[in-house]
């Protein structure tokens, strides 16, 4: 069965653009050309994935994304024309998990939407040493207790957990989670680091799973109990 795709664009001429390189390339492809509906549409046809313009007529792209993920993990790229870093940022922090800036070319739009789909589709559940990782529902918990994580959060606790004690370079980091090869600094990932700690404490105050080390960057590691 072909993933499906909801593209959410108030050009019509450019919307159908996007349709016609989607369905062309094996995709089922819908448009919705303004925001009130979108949620709605989602929850009752439950797409792969979202195009969703960030300038919308009657609700804007952040919000939509930020009601989205109130009851839906399907990925979501960004479509926009605002190249601020802030409005990147804030994109992520809610729950995108890429960006598309205009002007672009239909194909990368294809090239983008098979890469995000094929870092999303797995979707599996898996334990290691207490940690639970839902990919569907974007949800973490440590030993049977929830960890409230962004996106971004999730993303970066499920690359170090899927390999313990290997060191992650912050360039390695930025690499996996943004991966449109835009520029951000190295105080970005060590600021969501420093995040995902405090929440990781929250809940197990005695255990360091995200450690430092010196000079190269961070790794995942259970201490062995005594």
């Amino acid at each position: 069965m072909s993933a499906t795709v909801l593209i959410v664009e108030d050009e019509p001429k450019l919307a159908e653009l996007l349709r016609d390189y989607l369905q062309h390339a094996g995709y089922e492809a819908s448009i919705l050309d303004s925001g009130p509906p979108v949620a709605q549409w989602v929850r009752e046809h439950d797409p792969d994935l979202i195009l969703l313009d960030l300038m919308l007529p009657g609700k804007d792209g952040m919000e939509i994304c930020k009601e989205i993920r109130t009851f839906s993990s399907v990925p979501i790229i960004m479509v926009t024309a605002r190249v601020e870093e802030i409005d990147r940022l804030l994109g992520l922090e809610l729950g995108a998990d890429d960006y598309i800036c205009k002007p672009f070319s239909p194909r990368e739009v294809v090239a983008r939407v098979r890469a995000v789909l094929r870092r999303s589709g797995g979707n599996t559940t898996y334990t290691e040493q207490g940690l639970a990782l839902d990919e569907s529902r974007m949800q973490a918990t440590l030993h049977g207790k929830d960890i409230a994580l962004t996106a971004v959060e999730f993303k970066l606790l499920q690359i170090m957990a899927a390999n313990p004690g290997r060191i992650f370079s912050r360039d390695q980091l930025m690499d996996r989670i943004y991966s449109d090869e835009r520029i951000v600094s190295d105080r970005t990932i060590d600021s969501h680091i420093k995040k995902l700690r405090r929440k990781i404490a929250s809940v197990v105050p005695d255990e360091e799973l995200i450690r430092s080390v010196y000079g190269v960057g961070y790794k995942y590691e259970v201490a062995e109990k005594e």
